[in-house]
């Protein structure tokens, strides 16, 4: 039998997996070596851990490169974001073995064309359509500075998009972005988000709150943020905030309003227990990108989700969601629903629990890699 191996090139180190990027490929990781793959992982970060053993224990090797901060990048054609995480050293690792290898993004390809590793299996894992994602950041950021290079690396990543059509596959994680690729590059396959949730948690009845949890160093997530707390400022019913970042901020917006409150997220076992006592969970998003992973946690550990079209564009996951496209549709969906006990967990555990699983979903990649 021949042995499974696989280089991943990750964009940080993905754990702790604590945001929707570092979940994906620590999940994805976690499934791969539970069907059998032996990982060789390589991780851009700022500061390099000197002990690693939730990722000893399920990759053969991990190696990690310093990320450079260099401000002549951002004089390149080359989005900073991928010059940012370039080093001679990968390259190095990369020719040890001759497994196929995993992109996780484009900001993480910068030498994929490198004469060394020319005939090796290269796919890349589209986490988004960097150029819309950077654009979607540059519409949200308020620091005009912040917003000009958000802008200039969104115009750079237009260009660059290009090189998508020389990887054997681009795996994206939202349709969308799978008929995009294949309209222009026709080597795309859609897989769904890993996420780490095996079982969906029975949650029925009526829970205690409104529920919007996010990383609100993200200026999307802070524009969220805000418009929730104008929202509620006109429902009468409780709005808890969750995050491990900008309590100042979201305070400092909810002002004198008795009926919303920050709570300080320390953990995922804390989320968990947020989410089991949420009665409505706020999915929201000012900016197309991919597949949101807050989602897929409301979805498998609590009760109703409301979200608008920027969140997931998979149908079979967001038939489980209320959808809403303007203020004054969310202010009634969250009145009609605030007294309505949850009823609906059966059919999601039915469907959600096989269509999401991480070991199957890894089974097609595994077999996508075995084809090419």
């Amino acid at each position: 039998m021949q042995k499974k191996e696989l280089h991943i090139v990750s964009f940080d180190n993905p754990f702790p997996p604590n945001y929707g990027g570092a979940i994906e490929v620590f999940y994805k990781i976690k499934a791969l070596h539970e069907i059998g793959y032996t990982i060789y992982l390589h991780c851009f970060v700022n500061s390099i851990p000197t002990k690693t053993p939730e990722l000893d224990a399920i990759v053969s090797e991990v190696y990690f490169y310093k990320n450079s901060h260099n401000p002549f990048y951002f004089f390149s054609k080359i989005p900073f974001s991928v010059l940012s995480r370039n080093h001679k050293e990968l390259l190095n690792n990369l020719k040890k073995n001759k497994a196929p290898i995993l992109y996780e993004g484009l900001k993480t390809a910068y030498s994929f064309e490198d004469k060394a590793i020319e005939n090796r299996i290269k796919v890349v894992r589209l986490h988004n359509l960097e150029q819309d994602y950077f654009k979607g950041i540059a519409v949200s950021e308020n620091n005009w500075i912040k917003k000009v290079l958000y802008f200039l690396e969104s115009r750079k990543y237009e260009s660059y998009e290009k090189k998508l059509q020389y990887f054997d596959r681009v795996l994206a994680l939202s349709k969308f972005e799978n008929e995009y690729i294949n309209s222009k590059f026709h080597n795309s396959s859609y897989i769904p988000v890993f996420h780490g949730n095996e079982k969906v948690e029975i949650v029925e009845g009526l829970g205690k709150y409104a529920f919007y949890h996010g990383d609100l160093r993200t200026s999307d997530n802070r524009k969220v943020a805000k418009y929730l707390i104008e929202v509620f400022k006109e429902i009468d019913y409780t709005l808890v905030i969750a995050s491990g970042s900008k309590e100042k901020f979201v305070k400092k917006h909810i002002g004198n309003a008795q009926n919303i409150e920050f709570v300080f997220l320390k953990d995922f076992e804390m989320l968990k227990q947020l989410l089991g006592e949420a009665h409505i969970n706020l999915i929201l998003s000012f900016q197309r990108s991919g597949t949101k992973l807050k989602l897929l946690n409301s979805l498998f550990r609590s009760r109703f989700c409301i979200i608008n079209e920027n969140i997931i564009d998979d149908e079979i996951v967001s038939d489980f969601c209320v959808k809403i496209d303007s203020k004054e549709k969310l202010i009634s969906q969250i009145n009609v629903l605030k007294s309505e006990p949850y009823s609906d967990s059966e059919k999601k555990k039915a469907v959600l629990e096989k269509y999401l699983n991480d070991k199957t979903n890894a089974q097609i990649l595994a077999g996508i890699l075995e084809d090419l």
